[in-house]
């Protein structure tokens, strides 16, 4: 696939207002990435935080991914350069990074995950320019992959606006259930103080043009559908997992 015609793309819809819908996969196995790729999702996104997934698995899973036409992504274990780098020289089209709660971090973040002279990732020959054969074509998207923070914390809520303001954020992600948890209310997700958190967040990023999103968990399209009429515009659609758990479930059968 083209990468990156995929990230204009999306990057494009993004900014119209329109939405987008990827999902997340935390199974390593390239079989699974294969039924994902296939499904007709705009991303989908590599869980290296919460997946049991190596650096080594990624491209793989990203071939697997792209013969579906869909942009491979990663979130990110951390926001460390290496993790960047890895995860881009892999050949994601765009990062994921969790637990964003100062401006300055996500700056050094989207730095890291860009080739000079936008920011300071190393230069080389790897898979995302097939070793060097497509260098030239891959500088435009090394310039800028998409760069997602995740707000997860009160400290994120408190220094949103400065969030917002950093140049090249193309959407934010809120993470329910570690916001939740910062907040002493773990997966109270319809506590007064937890929904106010949400309304301020989804309020100052319409304010400020940036796309907001959110972890629909559940595989339901009455919730997505939901958010969406929100105002929710980066929408992550459940996990492989929890769709293979509700799927596989043995059904109650008899009287």
């Amino acid at each position: 696939m083209n990468k990156l015609n995929a990230i204009r793309e999306i990057r494009s819809r993004l900014r119209q207002g329109d939405h987008s819908i990827g999902s997340w996969m935390q199974i390593p196995d390239t079989s699974v990435a294969e039924i994902m790729g296939q499904a007709g999702y705009d991303w989908v996104a590599v869980d290296m935080e919460h997946g049991p997934v190596s650096a080594h698995q990624l491209p793989d899973l990203f071939r697997a991914l792209e013969l579906g036409g869909t942009l491979p992504m990663v979130r990110l274990a951390h926001g460390h350069a290496k993790d960047c780098k890895q995860a881009l020289d892999s050949g994601a089209g765009g990062v994921i990074v969790p637990m964003i709660e100062t401006a300055g971090q996500l700056a050094a973040v989207r730095d890291a995950c860009r080739w000079p002279p936008a920011g300071t990732r190393g230069v080389g020959f790897s898979r995302a320019n097939l070793f060097g054969k497509h260098f030239e074509a891959y500088r435009e998207e090394a310039q800028a992959p998409l760069l997602v923070a995740m707000l997860e914390h009160g400290r994120a809520v408190d220094n949103l606006e400065s969030i917002l303001d950093v140049d090249g954020l193309d959407a934010v992600l809120i993470g329910p259930y570690d916001l939740s948890a910062s907040m002493g209310l773990t997966a109270q997700f319809d506590h007064p103080d937890f929904l106010s958190a949400m309304a301020k967040i989804l309020k100052l990023a319409l304010a400020r043009k940036v796309p907001c999103g959110i972890h629909v968990v559940a595989p339901s399209a009455e919730q997505l559908n939901q958010r969406i009429s929100e105002g929710y515009r980066f929408l992550a659609y459940s996990i492989d997992a929890v769709m293979f758990n509700q799927a596989v479930t043995r059904p109650k059968v008899g009287a």
